[in-house]
């Protein structure tokens, strides 16, 4: 921290967890949470990440915790890309600025970082049923302590929320759900009216009086009784909403300001000394970016910034050097759509992160943003494609994770002809282990039906969208990494690749590397430091994981003393294909070395990407030092080395 910082943050800097909040006279909250807002925009300003979400949650987050005795009451964050001022707030305010970055903090909330977190969250719209059963399981322990969920009303168009809705108001567990309602209005008007009856409506005398009411009303006949409670919500529902929520269980307050102090705290204090009764619901309105004019002003609040510059707001965005994946399927996917009326495109609330905001622009009527339903999402495609319409669910893998039994039961067992564009392939950098597209190779490989393929270059993934539209025999997927190209030679339009087939790239003799994906730049640089040890090296580019290209792997196996099968996802992918064959026609009873490189068994935390794929010995050194190993040659001298450890065998420069 500056040192003007420093001078602009003196309660702050008396503040390093919630229990020293808790000592601030009330009337000292308005200045903290003034200077705690200053705080987060410093620290996303070196660090990057989530800026506008936590913005937005400031005064909730110096409420929370000042009325609730956290830790030992849960606080669990919905997605939590809005934890930063609650980092800061609960003992982690020295360690802010190193937010996302290797070996720091993570930006999501994380079980292993802190006793404050009591869920770890990066997906959305869990908080909700990870807070009823912190609640089932207080209660059956006898213990008291309150259990409070905050959702954004972005994650409330997940079905997850609902189901834990109701779920929640049938087993009528003591628990808090906290609306922040800052995307969408779905509020009737906030004012002093409103945060007046608010306050009523959730204080402990209302409810007792409504208690003993209701007590009296068991003694009129049951018609009465009905109209009597019927009467009660729906005047209420009048003057606040909220008649969803009381139908689903929940006692409904609000809506109220989430930025004025002098409104939340006298509503979370009566929440706080309920006793017993239905769940209750608080719907706060609040702001994204609220208290930084350039977030205010931005058309997505500053949701995730890189670095840069508080004054002007100005980001420091590196020059790209070469298309970006993204950047290309947007453009793929529109030359198709504008040559076969029948593309359509769907993704689930990433129009930006997918590309697909560049389509909307050129075909408005035919982009569908369902929300955060993935699961809905691939079933929406699955009808599509029942009707002759060319569906692509542009998803990330680690999103699509949330569809797999529609992708299973709805796609796969009908054998519908649905694109899966499948993006932020492999390692993902700062957003971590929550984002990272490790399984998608695996999981949709065990299916009968899909077609999968992988572009090792943005000429690739361009034929590739092509390939994919122009096929009508079943369900087929690509797949493609985060970031940049290899700037390789771009096509003017995507051809029609065969199916089942990949392509050599770089003849050799000696040893062969079969990539599949993102990681064949690596493998032309490993087999240019092979051939110059005198090592000939074949690289092939296999395109294709189902079908594989048989004929390929089988002259790979035949023609190499040693055969590198990469790629980035974990075990059971692309590599269990090739070696199920070699075995299967004898291939590897000869003496072929094959080693297969694939994501480590073990979760890889936030960090460059660089970095994660050293971490995941993926890089060009590793892929040389394996092949040196099959071979028996020493390194002696060389950039990597093998590391030992654990019984298993990694490979790490030196």
């Amino acid at each position: 921290m500056t040192q003007q910082a420093e001078r602009n943050r003196p309660l702050l800097d008396r503040v390093a967890t919630p229990a020293d909040l808790r000592r601030l006279p009330e009337t000292d909250l308005r200045q903290l949470a003034d200077e705690l807002r200053a705080e987060v925009i410093d620290a996303v300003s070196v660090t990057g990440g989530h800026l506008g979400a936590g913005l937005g949650v400031v005064e909730l987050t110096t409420a929370i915790h000042y009325v609730f005795n956290t830790p030992d009451d849960k606080l669990i964050w919905d997605v939590s890309h809005q934890c930063y001022p609650h980092k800061i707030l609960t003992g982690r305010k020295d360690r802010i600025r190193t937010l996302r970055q290797g070996g720091g903090l993570s930006g999501f909330t994380s079980r292993a970082e802190s006793d404050y977190d009591p869920f770890g969250a990066a997906h959305s719209s869990t908080s909700i049923s990870a807070g009823l059963g912190f609640a089932v399981g207080r209660d059956y322990k006898g213990a008291q302590n309150q259990v409070i969920s905050v959702i954004g009303d972005g994650a409330m168009s997940a079905g997850m929320a609902y189901e834990a809705l109701n779920n929640a108001g049938t087993l009528r567990s003591r628990m808090v759900v906290i609306l922040n309602d800052n995307d969408m209005s779905i509020a009737p008007p906030v004012g002093a009216m409103s945060a007046y009856l608010s306050r009523i409506l959730s204080s402990r005398s209302y409810r007792s009086v409504r208690g003993a009411m209701r007590d009296l009303s068991h003694q009129f006949p049951r018609p009465v009784r009905e109209a009597a409670r019927r009467a009660e919500e729906y005047t209420r529902g009048l003057f606040t909403g909220g008649t969803l929520f009381e139908e689903m269980g929940f006692y409904y307050v609000g809506p109220i300001d989430g930025h004025n102090l002098d409104h939340l705290l006298p509503v979370l204090r009566n929440v706080r000394d309920t006793e017993g009764g239905a769940p209750i619901l608080i719907h706060c309105v609040t702001q994204k970016g609220k208290g930084y004019e350039p977030a205010e002003g931005a058309a997505d609040k500053y949701h995730g910034v890189a670095k840069f510059d508080v004054v002007t707001g100005k980001q420091a965005k590196p020059t790209p050097q070469a298309p970006s994946y993204t950047g290309t399927f947007a453009q793929a996917l529109i030359q198709e759509a504008e040559a076969d009326a029948r593309v359509m495109a769907v993704t689930a609330a990433m129009p930006g992160g997918t590309g697909l905001d560049k389509f909307a622009q050129k075909f408005p009527d035919r982009m569908f943003d369902v929300g955060i339903a993935e699961q809905h999402a691939v079933t929406f495609c699955a009808g599509l494609a029942c009707e002759g319409m060319k569906p692509f669910a542009a998803i990330y893998s680690t999103f699509l994770q949330r569809a797999y039994d529609q992708v299973v039961h709805d796609v796969a067992i009908q054998n519908l002809p649905v694109r899966f564009a499948i993006d932020r392939a492999g390692m993902v950098g700062a957003d971590g282990v929550t984002h990272q597209g490790s399984y998608d190779v695996t999981y949709l490989g065990t299916l009968p039906n899909f077609t999968l393929m992988a572009a090792g270059d943005e000429a690739e993934l361009m034929h590739m969208v092509a390939t994919a539209a122009a096929y009508d025999d079943g369900p087929i997927a690509v797949r493609y990494p985060r970031g940049e190209g290899l700037g390789v030679e771009m096509p003017a339009r995507g051809e029609l690749l065969e199916i089942g087939k990949g392509r050599i790239v770089r003849e050799g003799s000696k040893v062969a590397i079969l990539s599949y994906g993102g990681r064949l730049g690596e493998a032309y640089r490993a087999a240019d430091e092979l051939a110059a040890r005198g090592l000939s090296t074949t690289v092939a580019d296999a395109r294709f994981a189902k079908p594989l290209d048989r004929d390929l792997v089988r002259r790979l196996a035949k023609e190499h003393e040693v055969l590198l099968t990469v790629e980035e996802g974990a075990i059971g992918g692309f590599a269990t294909q090739v070696l199920t064959l070699l075995a299967e026609e004898g291939l590897l009873d000869h003496g072929l070395k094959i080693r297969p490189m694939t994501l480590p068994d073990r979760f890889i935390d936030h960090d460059k990407p660089e970095q994660q794929y050293e971490a995941a010995a993926l890089n060009a050194c590793h892929m040389v030092a394996r092949a040196l190993e099959a071979l028996g040659i020493a390194n002696d001298g060389a950039s990597t080395e093998v590391v030992r450890s654990a019984g298993r065998t990694g490979y790490r420069a030196v």
